[in-house]
């Protein structure tokens, strides 16, 4: 684990993997932090070079004042790759992170081989929406959200698991100030006109029971890119990669296999 300095703010971050490995970054959801994707990571192949980290206002990176800009975010992963030498990368964004990764690929395509937009949108959700969601932060806390969003995030049969309250403290225990900044950057950001205007190898992965980003949008918006393909993952939530570990590695490493990225 390591912190780079951003210069408005720390990001918690972690490489894992030979730094000869097939490059590959994965930004996880909002109210998660980087440990979203310790399921998966056992099951995939051996050899990868992976980073990950805590957005802004998430896990152990600092929380500037929010509220926070979709171009903030995107900015801080690219900061984070350069850093690093990260490029022609296999990039796996869900929710959130999946706005991250559509925005950086616009921005910044050479970083960029493969793209897996998974449980997310072109937008997602409305400013009304987001506005009431801020402001209960505000008020009361995430805590009083946590029931709420377990069952947007997850299928019938994890909500009866006891694994289900490690999500649910990972969620309640994030900054309320890093949800509602994150929260802000989702509600200001519509990238339909530009996601259409990528050419690069996509997957796009949903949950059948996916309460945030449901299957139709995920499908709408990986459409938006010519030759996308698109995978649904039954009985899995807005974290399929919680709640399937299984097949969620088995087609991202079948994508990593058909893009020549391994």
């Amino acid at each position: 684990m390591h912190m780079a300095d951003l210069g408005d703010v720390r990001l918690h971050y972690r490489i894992d993997g030979p730094e000869d490995g097939a490059p590959v970054v994965f930004v996880n959801s909002l109210g998660t932090d980087m440990r979203l994707w310790d399921p998966i990571l056992p099951l995939l192949p051996d050899g990868l070079r992976i980073l990950r980290f805590d957005k802004r206002g998430h896990g152990l990176s600092t929380c500037p004042p929010a509220p926070y800009s979709m171009g903030a975010l995107v900015s801080d992963c690219e900061a984070l790759m350069d850093m690093h030498g990260f490029k022609e990368v296999l990039f796996v964004g869900l929710s959130i992170g999946g706005l991250i990764a559509q925005g950086l690929a616009v921005k910044r395509l050479d970083l960029m081989r493969a793209l897996v937009l998974s449980n997310t949108g072109a937008k997602i959700g409305t400013k009304a929406m987001w506005d009431e969601r801020i402001q209960g932060v505000k008020t009361d806390g995430i805590e009083s959200l946590a029931d709420a969003v377990m069952e947007r995030w997850f299928a019938r049969d994890f909500l009866q698991s006891t694994d289900l309250e490690l999500w649910r403290n990972m969620l309640a225990r994030q900054e309320d100030e890093g949800y509602a900044g994150c929260s802000a950057a989702i509600s200001g950001t519509d990238f339909y006109a530009t996601t259409a205007t990528l050419r690069l190898p996509t997957l796009g992965i949903a949950g059948s029971e996916d309460g945030s980003t449901p299957p139709d949008l995920v499908r709408e918006t990986v459409d938006l890119i010519p030759g996308s393909q698109f995978h649904l993952i039954r009985k899995a939530g807005h974290l399929p990669c919680v709640d399937q570990p299984e097949e969620y590695a088995r087609v991202l490493t079948d994508f990593m296999r058909a893009t020549g990225h391994i």
